[in-house]
């Protein structure tokens, strides 16, 4: 019975607790010990089963798509809540292998990394702009900390100093847009706003206004054109292992909070609507522009991916676009697929490279496929997935999304996006190229691949496969 009442307990909660139950065993541990990565990897399985449990039951879920609270919960917040903490575990699986690697194996990771996730687990549990704008800026805060983590390297301190001060700006839109938005409509509930803008004519012009200003923080944390600028330093500055927490979790805990504006503020019937729906479609289609062709330029593996992180937005923000329950569903689907892709890509680069960040060059992996197989390969298969080549997950996650925006009368942004997916094929398979077709001229270090390690590219190469097996996704 103890145990169904600790199942039943909403995810969030037990989120907020693992977190403060790290910060007092990193007071009590005189010294860096495996003790926190044990308590946060067990306390993220547990959230996980804990998601899973109130699924299968209907505990705490709501029948109506919202309550008059804070916080609202049902089948989608639950699939994110899950997402985050796979997300989770995967990375405190390769954390603490590369942090002893770089010799920056600092304890308080663990407690941050679990702050990052609960703020993630409020945006997407948000049934209010204050809820809102207090996740994002828990998962910011905790992004620019551990952005700028490996702190005897110069570029990191730099890397986490510019994201602060970019960060705060886009915190300062957000949350003027939000006063607009509350001065508008009397409310900062998203049913109470949908109420109000029901009926458009009452509604104040500046309403548009801070809509607008609330855009633009909440691209601001998807990387979205035109501004994405932070990602590219911010991503190549950060912990390999980190990066890819933020550029894939990170990204999916924005669009979340696009979804739940989009299902609960934002009456399709509003005449307010097709206006903030069109201007979504340019960013989206410029996003993936200017995200696939810079990627091109880049010979630095992580710089590389952080811009094709910029294109992937652009895709996921299709599914916000087509503003409807097919698009819902893309966005899940892909999020997982983009989540297992990213983090597993970043592994491997993480195993590449160096404590003098050597490894990182497109030249230093020419040839990388004769003394290291199974890192060649398992690469080869997420580059496949993030390019959107059949038979892996990325494919099918573009193919939801392009579908829902066409069934939503959105051809011409599906003509971009399939445009820039080619654009995106050469980048990708130039990193194939280099470490199966090109003789290597320059002498990497020994490669230490840790079982942890392997464990984590093997789950998220299984697992891109095996969910492109797994039929279209209704979590509507």
């Amino acid at each position: 019975m103890n145990l169904e009442i600790l199942l039943s307990t909403p995810a969030i909660y037990s989120a907020f607790a693992l977190a403060i139950l790290l910060v007092i065993v990193d007071a009590l541990t005189k010294k860096e010990s495996k003790l926190q990565m044990i308590v946060a990897f067990a306390g993220l399985c547990f959230i996980i089963a804990q998601s899973c449990y109130n699924v299968v039951y209907e505990v705490n879920l709501i029948s109506s798509d919202f309550v008059n609270e804070m916080l609202i919960f049902n089948n989608i917040t639950a699939y994110f809540d899950i997402l985050f903490c796979l997300a989770g575990l995967l990375t405190i699986a390769v954390s603490k292998d590369y942090l002893s690697k770089v010799y920056e194996n600092y304890k308080e990771h663990y407690s941050l990394l679990i702050f990052a996730i609960f703020g993630m687990m409020c945006i997407t549990h948000s049934n209010n702009l204050v809820v809102l704008f207090l996740g994002i800026e828990t998962m910011s805060i905790t992004f620019y900390a551990m952005t700028g983590f490996l702190r005897k390297r110069e570029n990191a301190v730099d890397g986490a100093l510019k994201y602060f001060l970019l960060g705060a700006f886009a915190s300062g839109f957000l949350l003027y847009g939000m006063a607009m938005i509350y001065g508008a409509t009397g409310s900062m509930y998203y049913d109470s706003i949908a109420i109000s803008l029901s009926n458009d004519a009452a509604i104040p012009l500046y309403f548009k206004l801070g809509i607008g200003l609330l855009l633009i923080g909440l691209l601001f944390k998807v990387a979205a054109f035109p501004f994405h600028q932070w990602a590219p330093d911010v991503y190549q500055c950060a912990g390999t292992t980190t990066a890819g927490f933020m550029s894939s979790a990170g990204k999916v805990a924005a669009l979340s909070g696009f979804i739940g504006i989009f299902l609960l503020a934002i009456p399709k019937e509003s005449i307010y609507t097709a206006e903030i729906i069109l201007i979504i479609a340019v960013v989206s289609a410029l996003t993936m522009l200017v995200g696939n062709i810079t990627a091109l330029k880049q010979t630095n593996i992580k710089r590389m991916l952080a811009y094709s992180s910029v294109g992937h937005a652009g895709y996921m923000l299709m599914g916000i676009v087509a503003n409807s329950g097919e698009g819902t569903s893309a966005i899940l689907y892909y999020s997982l697929a983009y989540i297992l892709t990213q983090i597993g890509a970043f592994t491997i680069i993480a195993i590449i490279e160096t404590k003098e960040e050597t490894g990182l060059t497109l030249s230093e992996y020419a040839g990388l496929s004769k003394r290291y197989p199974f890192l060649s390969a398992t690469l080869a298969i997420f580059l496949f997935s993030l390019a959107g080549i059949p038979p892996f997950a990325g494919f099918f996650g573009k193919y939801y999304l392009f579908v829902a925006a066409i069934n939503s009368g959105w051809t011409w942004l599906t003509i971009v996006a399939v445009i820039t997916s080619v654009i995106a094929c050469y980048f990708y398979l130039s990193v194939i190229v280099a470490m199966y077709f090109k003789d290597g001229t320059e002498e990497l270090a020994p490669i230490k691949t840790i079982v942890l390690s392997k464990a984590v590219i093997l789950i998220a190469a299984i697992g891109i496969v095996v969910i492109s097996l797994v039929p279209f996704l209704d979590m509507m």
